[in-house]
């Protein structure tokens, strides 16, 4: 197995590793529950991080968790009139989906 990144937290770890098994890639998450040893151990050594168990996906995976990084960011008006930032394709408030290219 090699590592291949550390996590800000569980939350984005499991996001990752779940994207990384979408995308055909063999990841688990390491260090799940030791953010709780956090303050008796280093915080940076409490991390979660993202292992895979086949080191020729390496180069695969680095880059999809790139491409997943530079998420693009927009901001437009649904119908409804609220006003949807980030990368959300959907309004919060009516479900209507982000309008394609006209």
């Amino acid at each position: 197995m090699r590592k291949l990144t550390q996590a800000p937290n569980i939350a984005i770890a499991a996001l990752w590793v779940d994207a990384l098994r979408q995308g055909g890639i063999d990841a688990v998450m390491q260090r799940y529950y030791l953010g709780a040893a956090a303050g008796e151990l280093p915080p940076d050594q409490c991390l979660p991080e993202v292992w895979l168990r086949d080191e020729a996906q390496e180069p695969a995976a680095r880059a999809l968790l790139a491409a997943l990084r530079r998420v693009p960011q927009r901001r437009w008006a649904c119908a409804c009139g609220e006003i949807v930032e980030g990368g959300f394709e959907a309004c919060w408030a009516c479900g209507r989906w982000m309008p394609g290219p006209a």
